[in-house]
C-alpha cells in the first residue's frame, strides 16, 4: 500500500470515528431501541396525549375565564350598545354555570 492510500485510509478512519462519536452523542442507539419496543412507545405516546389534553383543558379554561372577566368589566362600564350585548352574554354564561351546580 502506498503512502497516499495510507493517508487517505487514516483520514477516513478519523472521520468514521468522529461520525461514530456524533451518533453516540445524538442517542441514536437509544432511539432505535425505543422504536423496537412498541409497548413502551405506546405507553409514552399515551401519557404524552394525556398531558397535552390536560394542558389544553387548563389553558382553555384560563383563557375563557379571562375573557369572561373582561366582558363583565366592559358590561359594568355601561357602554351604550356593547354593554347591553355583553351583559346579556354574561348572564347567559352565568345561567349555564348555575345549571351545572
Amino acid at each position: 500500500m502506498d503512502p497516499a492510500d495510507r493517508k487517505t485510509l487514516a483520514q477516513f478512519s478519523d472521520k468514521l470515528a468522529d461520525f461514530s462519536q456524533h451518533l453516540e452523542k445524538a442517542g441514536i442507539a437509544e432511539y432505535v431501541e425505543f422504536l423496537r419496543n412498541p409497548s413502551r412507545m405506546l405507553m409514552v405516546n399515551f401519557f404524552n396525549g394525556l398531558a397535552r389534553g390536560f394542558g389544553f383543558a387548563v389553558g382553555f379554561s384560563l383563557i375563557a375565564a379571562l375573557v369572561l372577566y373582561f366582558l363583565g368589566y366592559l358590561a359594568r362600564l355601561n357602554l351604550p350598545i356593547i354593554g347591553t350585548f355583553i351583559a346579556e352574554l354574561v348572564q347567559l354564561v352565568q345561567g349555564q354555570l348555575e345549571s351545572y351546580r
